[in-house]
């Protein structure tokens, strides 16, 4: 029994980022019908602002997050308003080329400034873990939890409590009835960009202590981003929370009780037996956003 909840312990930890890193995929996709191949970059992007903030420049590693969330909000208005805002989204090839290219600068970039080789994020909190009876955690997993809970629960009521969420909603729903009553489109697509890659960085910056950061960190987020979407439904927001959740857990529970060399195939397996059972996702219902 102990065993089991140290597990689960561990497995909602990493949950809840993937839930922002998943969260951020949808987003953009279920807004603006973008397959952003680019999304694990932005995520390994928040990792190295995390690195270069505590590392380099000797800053506190709480505002680093900070630095991470600004640095993907502007790198996504970037790339939307730089390399989208004129493209017809609904040509795919142009659009997924655009992304693909977007995703190789940025990885080759990043081991251009850093090199190949795998850099540590200090810790702030002490090394050693919070035990309760046989149950331990580090102090950084249970920040990187709490953390990841807190932000989303602000995104779920920027999304279902403000104006802002309201145009979101409506312009997914239909954009040309939103464009109607006053909802300026092009700029919910780049607010929505920007959004979706803040969460992505954000959750790199918050796991770069607990892991390590490289430049080819963001290929497996990305693979793990795409099967969370895919797990919840694309374009369902609660289904990618939840997504991300359940993912963990199978990885943690598979590493567990299988072996950890296995963790990420037992994870791509289970997500295979359920698109063979549920094509659709698990969590897809009648409305995606909202």
């Amino acid at each position: 029994m102990d065993q089991f909840l140290q597990h689960l312990l561990n497995g909602l930890v990493l949950g809840a980022t993937y839930a922002l890193l998943g969260i951020g995929l949808t987003l953009i996709f279920g807004i603006m019908r973008v397959v952003n191949f680019a999304h694990g970059e932005l995520y390994a992007l928040g990792g190295y602002v995390a690195y270069a903030a505590v590392s380099v420049f000797d800053l506190n590693y709480f505002g680093s997050l900070i630095l991470a969330a600004i640095a993907g909000l502007v790198m996504g208005a970037l790339i939307e308003y730089v390399l989208l805002r004129r493209r017809d989204l609904g040509s795919i090839d142009e659009v997924m080329l655009i992304m693909i290219g977007t995703m190789l600068i940025m990885q080759n970039t990043e081991l251009l400034a850093w090199g190949g080789v795998a850099k540590a994020v200090p810790s702030p909190f002490s090394q050693e873990p919070l035990v309760w009876g046989e149950v331990s955690v580090s102090p950084i997993r249970l920040f990187v939890l709490c953390t990841a809970l807190v932000l989303l629960g602000v995104f779920y009521l920027l999304i279902e409590r403000s104006r802002f969420g309201l145009a979101m909603r409506a312009t997914f729903q239909d954009r040309d009835a939103a464009r109607i009553v006053g909802v300026d489109v092009s700029r919910i697509y780049t607010a929505t960009f920007a959004l979706g890659s803040c969460l992505a960085a954000v959750a790199g910056a918050l796991l770069a202590p607990v892991f390590v950061v490289s430049p080819t960190m963001g290929d497996l987020a990305n693979l793990k981003a795409f099967a969370i979407v895919i797990l919840g439904g694309l374009g369902n927001l609660a289904g990618a929370a939840l997504g991300g959740f359940a993912l963990a857990l199978v990885e943690e529970f598979g590493a567990g009780y299988i072996s950890t060399a296995y963790r990420d195939a037992i994870g791509f397996l289970v997500i295979l037996l359920v698109m063979i059972v549920r094509p659709q996702g698990l969590f897809t219902g009648k409305e995606r956003i909202g």
